[in-house]
């Protein structure tokens, strides 16, 4: 029903920045919450930042005052803007949006492809 198409990862130095985007493409649904996750090499994956429907915003303790998330609705898109970033940050960030179909009561959590974020001196 939903397809998340991430842009916007890279390999950077400490201290720089990075935009990450997700649009979704579809039709027949509304998205709900919204978030990025990341996972770095052999470890879990860890919910960064979401943001709901009313633009209400939670992150991480290790990323608050440095990534900021939002959203377009009009886009579908989802952003993450990562400033200040830290080989710490060096991970695959992957999207995920919970939709409601427009006909039934199912609530379905959709994955982007991941993107890699790569911080390096």
């Amino acid at each position: 029903q939903v397809q998340l198409v991430e842009s916007g990862g890279g390999l950077v130095q400490p201290g720089e920045s990075l935009r990450l985007s997700c649009a979704a493409s579809g039709s027949g649904f509304s998205i709900d919450d919204m978030g990025w996750y990341r996972q770095a090499a052999g470890k879990e994956r860890e919910l960064v930042a979401s943001i709901t429907s009313s633009a209400s915003r939670s992150y991480a303790d290790s990323v608050k005052g440095r990534f900021t998330i939002s959203r377009d609705n009009a886009k579908k898109t989802v952003y993450l803007q990562m400033n200040s970033l830290k080989p710490e940050d060096t991970a695959v960030y992957y999207c995920n949006v919970e939709i409601r179909p427009f006909y039934n009561s199912a609530r379905i959590r959709s994955w982007g492809q991941g993107t890699q974020v790569t911080v390096s001196s």
